[in-house]
């Protein structure tokens, strides 16, 4: 049985948004031979398993929903693994800009 991630984790998800046959003829012949897919991460919504359908939060606030491919996935361009101590900063800067001023 595949281990439970936690609400909460950092996670990436992974899901085909259009087939081949689905994408627009004026794609490039190449382009159009492969699916269109979608990689995102966020913060897990209910606990999941790799593997399973799971559904994230954006840092933007957005829910998404996808195959759970990777847990707490590191960043390919060398800035290292995330820091968990800076993954929630902009969420609570945006609260604290709310309390400041409601309207936003």
């Amino acid at each position: 049985m595949a281990e439970l991630i936690e609400q909460g984790a950092w996670v990436e998800i992974h899901r085909v948004v259009l087939q081949p046959a689905e994408r627009a003829p004026q794609v490039p012949e190449d382009t159009r031979q492969v699916p269109l897919e979608m990689r995102v991460r966020g913060f897990l919504a209910r606990p999941a398993s790799q593997g399973d359908e799971a559904e994230i939060i954006t840092a933007a606030g957005r829910r998404l929903r996808g195959i759970l491919s990777e847990v707490n996935p590191a960043y390919s361009h060398s800035f290292g693994s995330p820091l968990s101590e800076l993954l929630n900063i902009g969420g609570e800067v945006r609260a604290l800009l709310r309390k400041q001023d409601p309207d936003r």
